[in-house]
């Protein structure tokens, strides 16, 4: 009969639970499929087993029934961030992405009059108002896959503003800019960049003036601003390349332009990174 010392057999179970660790964290066969950017404002579009849960630094990350899902970093994302995939077997992919930093353009203006930089409490309780009303229509969570069949400009024109940039007024730093700014005149179209359903259409908020958000599924959302005239309304459901409103130089804007802003739940990413390039 054959015999196996105790020490072979401590060094046989030693084996058999190593490789079983390393089985269930390193199951190459389910690594993702990803394309976008790990960096600041970056967005990132992967693929997987629709059975797969997938986690984002321990917080849940939607898959599709197709297993599509997608993610991103703000502007002042450091990383590195954990990406990790349980199957519905109980293996395990995990992989550490660092996140590459991003140099943003700073403007400084001092000796401004106080009443320019800040505004009285009226409103600032207006701007409290049409930001819940914002909030509201990003808590969607729609099942729909518009936002993985790609993007389109919304609108054509000269880029006048980017993602990233922030102005210091007086020694105050301001919300920096979370948009891409299209430059063009008043009544210029505005088509959806991506399939999707509106979720907001206010005429006049007190920052943005005309303002509309269209969901495109998954907790990610386009949102523009400063527009004219809307030619959709709240429910709707739009295709891409469908005109659903116009630029203007409504609310805060020093000229007509639309700003073009994309979310995934509350984190803002740069929409320069769904679209080709243009100066």
């Amino acid at each position: 009969m054959f015999r196996v010392s105790c020490r072979t057999w401590r060094v046989l179970m030693c084996v058999l639970v190593v490789a079983a660790f390393w089985g269930r964290v390193y199951a190459a066969d389910m690594a993702p499929t990803l394309q976008g950017h790990f960096e600041q404002g970056g967005i990132v579009f992967g693929h997987t087993n629709p059975s797969t849960r997938v986690q984002l630094n321990g917080e849940p990350v939607q898959v599709s029934t197709n297993g599509h899902f997608v993610f991103g970093f703000g502007r002042d994302e450091t990383g590195p961030v954990e990406l990790k995939l349980t199957a519905s077997s109980g293996e395990v992919w995990q992989q550490s992405y660092p996140i590459a930093s991003r140099t943003f353009d700073i403007q400084r203006i001092d000796g401004l009059p106080k009443r320019t930089v800040t505004p009285d409490p009226e409103v600032v309780a207006e701007i409290r108002k049409n930001n819940e009303e914002v909030w509201i229509a990003r808590q969607h969570r729609t099942e729909r896959e518009d936002f993985a069949n790609g993007f389109i400009w919304p609108a054509e024109g000269r880029i006048s503003g980017v993602y990233g940039s922030q102005r210091v007024l007086n020694g105050n730093p301001r919300t920096p800019h979370y948009g891409l700014d299209v430059a063009a005149p008043t009544g210029t179209p505005v088509v959806a960049p991506a399939g999707g359903i509106v979720r907001l259409a206010h005429p006049d908020m007190v920052l943005s003036g005309g303002t509309m958000i269209i969901d495109h599924g998954y907790g990610f959302f386009s949102t523009f601003l400063h527009l004219s005239a809307m030619h959709v309304e709240v429910g709707q459901e739009v295709k891409q390349g469908e005109v659903v409103a116009e630029i203007g130089a409504t609310g805060r804007a020093t000229g007509p332009h639309l700003d073009w802003r994309i979310n995934w739940g509350n984190v803002r990413l740069d929409p320069q990174y769904l679209v080709p390039k243009r100066n």
